[in-house]
């Protein structure tokens, strides 16, 4: 088999993404460990693998660089899109994808023959703590006071297919306050399954600037799904308005919250190179 992957970036979240039918080796934790290692793989924020689905016209594993396996990534989901019409899976610009965390539509705008972004219905936002889930009573968990290092914090679950957990600030959160928070509150006891981790902070009624710490993968420079958690945060709390505009340290995201919590989402993705495993760097992977 020719093990063959191909590399792609939205806002600096990057990705591999691959056919496991034509990978010669099992796509265990072990070997998802090794592609994404900067150092010794591939590197990359998780793999994105080809499932099959009965519910839509593909189906999606999300991998994270840790080995475990996300609900949803709205990044991810946008790359896979790409991925999906370059390689002549689907038949058209809209259509379906199933994902863990449930099944998505995903419409490819094109200008001058080129596609120039990507929209994402990724669902509806819920508050209850029983659909995220969050331990304890049956509740919303909105502006929740919780205990993080022995203070006592305000945050905000939400979930969206997946966990997260917002916490609005009154300044700009620094890379050193997600690198103190982010892994206290992954993995808080508030959260049974952990959380990904948004640090938030209110710019206007339509832009609100964050930095994210994502379960599994830790730092990163961007994510589609906690763009849309914040986003839902923003409105529910009445911060901003429906249509907020997410500004990461990879670049921005534009967010539309519905009357019923339905989240969409837009934003470009680009496949960056393809390329072969060398048969040496397969060796002992997923036999």
């Amino acid at each position: 088999m020719a093990d063959t992957f191909v590399k792609g970036q939205a806002l600096g979240n990057d990705y591999l993404v691959v056919d496991p039918a034509a990978l010669s080796f099992r796509l265990d934790a072990a070997a998802v460990r090794r592609l994404c290692d900067r150092h010794r793989g591939i590197g990359s924020d998780g793999v994105l693998a080809l499932a099959p689905s009965a519910r839509a016209d593909a189906g999606l594993r999300i991998l994270n660089p840790d080995g475990s396996e996300a609900e949803k990534s709205g990044n991810g989901l946008r790359i896979f899109a790409r991925w999906l019409v370059e390689e002549q899976r689907v038949a058209s610009d809209s259509f379906t994808i199933e994902t863990p965390g449930g099944v998505v539509r995903c419409r490819l705008r094109r200008s001058r023959g080129q596609i120039a972004d990507i929209t994402v219905d990724m669902g509806s936002a819920t508050f209850r703590s029983e659909d995220i889930p969050c331990a304890g009573t049956p509740r919303e968990v909105v502006a929740e006071d919780i205990e993080v290092d022995g203070r006592t914090m305000q945050i905000t679950a939400v979930g969206i297919g997946n966990p997260h957990c917002v916490v609005f600030r009154d300044q700009r959160p620094t890379r050193a306050d997600l690198l103190h928070l982010g892994p206290a509150l992954e993995r808080h006891p508030l959260f049974p399954r952990r959380t990904n981790v948004q640090l938030a902070h209110v710019e206007g009624s339509d832009r609100v600037r964050v930095r994210v710490w994502e379960r599994g993968a830790g730092e990163t420079l961007a994510s589609g799904s906690s763009a849309c958690a914040v986003a839902a945060a923003c409105v529910r709390l009445g911060y901003t308005g429906r249509t907020v505009t997410v500004v990461m340290e990879g670049g921005d995201l534009v967010i539309d919250v519905g009357e019923r919590w339905e989240i969409r989402m837009t934003a470009p993705a680009v496949l960056v190179y393809r390329g072969v495993l060398a048969a040496a760097f397969t060796v002992g992977l997923g036999r």
